[in-house]
C-alpha cells in the first residue's frame, strides 16, 4: 500500500521520463483543453501533476486545495489557515510553479476562493500567491459582498479575477444569474468571469449566448455536464449541458479562453474519468 506521500515521490521521479517521451499538448483545433486541478482532489499536488501527464493535459487552473495545507474545520483551524497564508514563504509557492514547468504544463490561473470572513490581508495574499505562481489571472468562488474588496486588490496588483458561479439562483449574495456577473464587472476592468457552463446551464441559462456576448471578459471556462433545472452532475455526454456547442463556438470564433475540465460527477478512478472527459472534448472539437 502506498501513502499519499509515496505516490507524490513516485510521481516526481517519473516526470523527467514523461517529458522525454512526450510533452503534453492538449490544444485541439485551436482550443486549449485543460483541467481545474480540483478534478484531481483525491491526491496531493505531485500526484495531481502526474495525473495531468497521464491524461495528456497541458493546461492547468491550479486549485488552492493543491497549494494550502489542510486544517480542521473549526475556529482554531480557521485561525491556523489564516496564519499560514500570511506567513508561508513565497519561495515555497514559486517552487510549486517550477514543478509545473518541469512537467511541461502551463498554469493559466490560480483559483483562490475569497469569502466574507477573509481579511484584507488574506485577500491580498492570494494575489501574492498568483504573482509567485507567475499567472496573470485568478479565479474565485466569492460572494457578491466581498467583491468590492477583491476589485481593490485586483487593481493594485493588475491581476484579472474571474468570478466563478454556481447554480443557487435564490441567494443574491452568490454568483449564478447573468446580471450578477454583469454588475460585478462594472466595479473594475480587472473583474471578469470564470464561467462554469454546467452550473450556468443547471441554473437555467444558456452558456453559448453568454460566451458570445461577453467573451472578452471571460478568463476561463469550467467544462462539466449537468442536467437542466438544477440537475445533478453527469458523465460528459449524459447531461444536458451544451458542451459540444460551447467548444465549437471557441473553435469557430477563435476565442482564446481555456476550457478546463472540472470532474465532479460520481465516477471511478480519477485519471480514467478525466481521460474520458478529455476524449469527449476532443471528439466534440473534431
Amino acid at each position: 500500500m502506498y501513502t499519499r506521500r509515496d505516490i507524490g515521490r513516485l510521481a516526481l521521479a517519473s516526470w523527467p521520463l514523461a517529458r522525454a517521451l512526450a510533452k503534453p499538448d492538449s490544444r485541439v483545433n485551436g482550443v486549449l483543453i485543460g483541467a481545474q486541478s480540483y478534478s484531481f482532489r483525491d491526491r496531493p499536488l505531485d500526484a495531481a501533476i502526474q495525473g495531468f501527464i497521464d491524461v495528456g493535459l497541458s493546461g492547468c487552473e491550479l486549485s488552492m486545495g493543491h497549494v494550502e495545507p489542510e486544517f480542521p474545520h473549526s475556529p482554531e483551524g480557521r485561525a491556523a489557515l489564516r496564519k499560514w497564508r500570511l506567513t508561508v514563504p513565497l519561495e515555497d509557492i514559486r517552487a510549486m510553479r517550477r514543478k509545473f514547468d518541469e512537467a511541461g504544463i502551463e498554469l493559466s490561473a490560480y483559483a483562490y476562493n475569497m469569502r466574507d470572513d477573509f481579511t484584507d490581508q488574506e485577500i491580498a495574499r492570494g494575489f501574492d500567491f498568483a504573482q509567485a505562481l507567475g499567472v496573470q489571472v485568478m479565479t474565485t468562488s466569492a460572494t457578491v459582498s466581498v467583491t468590492p474588496r477583491i476589485a481593490a486588490q485586483a487593481e493594485k496588483y493588475k491581476i484579472v479575477v474571474g468570478m466563478h458561479g454556481h447554480s443557487n439562483v435564490k441567494n443574491p449574495n452568490e454568483y449564478a444569474k447573468p446580471e450578477t456577473f454583469l454588475e460585478a464587472m462594472k466595479l473594475s476592468p480587472y473583474i471578469a468571469v470564470n464561467l462554469d457552463i454546467g452550473h450556468f446551464w443547471a441554473a437555467g441559462y444558456d452558456p453559448v449566448t453568454f460566451i458570445e456576448q461577453h467573451h472578452a471578459r471571460i478568463v476561463t471556462l469550467h467544462i462539466k455536464d449537468r442536467k437542466k433545472d438544477q440537475g445533478k452532475n453527469m458523465p460528459f455526454g449524459e447531461g444536458d449541458t451544451p458542451i459540444r456547442e460551447v467548444l465549437q463556438l471557441l473553435k469557430r470564433k477563435k476565442y482564446p479562453i481555456p476550457a478546463n475540465i472540472e470532474y465532479e460527477y460520481q465516477g471511478g478512478d480519477t485519471v480514467v474519468e478525466v481521460r474520458k472527459c478529455y476524449d469527449y472534448c476532443r471528439r466534440a472539437l473534431a
